[in-house]
């Protein structure tokens, strides 16, 4: 397990054991270079995790909303159940789009029915709020 390997002193990638890049400007640059051959491969979970840095504007990218939704859509027709709930939360809040519960509510039940546990959380609550307890219940 990672955190075993880390209690070693071993901090480099689980999977190729490769030393992970530093947490600075270089670092940052290192792990874009990364994601992006990830994303040019059509990792769906890649795709979504570059929204996603497009979103917090992290790994030295500016915030760019048309971009992020743009990847999310993408990574969500490729199979990321991640994305669909990205898609269903800006919905939800009205960011990067229109607010629309019906839509929110849409894209968190697909993310939801493939396995999402934050959609079927968020499912849960929204069932809870509306007083049908029974149904929330089922979702937690």
């Amino acid at each position: 397990c990672n955190m075993a390997a880390q209690k070693r002193g071993m901090r480099d990638c689980p999977f190729c054991r490769i030393p992970l890049p530093a947490n600075d400007a270089s670092g940052d640059a290192d792990n874009l270079a990364m994601l992006r051959a990830r994303v040019v491969k059509k990792d769906p979970d890649a795709i979504n995790v570059l929204g996603e840095k497009y979103y917090f504007g992290d790994l030295g990218l500016h915030k760019d909303t048309g971009r992020e939704m743009e990847l999310w859509t993408e990574a969500a027709q490729l199979g990321s159940t991640k994305a669909l709930y990205n898609i269903g939360v800006a919905h939800h809040r009205g960011e990067m789009v229109d607010k629309d519960e019906a839509k929110a509510s849409k894209f968190c039940m697909k993310a939801a029915m493939q396995g999402c546990v934050e959609a079927r959380y968020n499912l849960g609550n929204h069932e809870g709020r509306k007083g049908n307890y029974d149904r929330a219940v089922r979702h937690f």
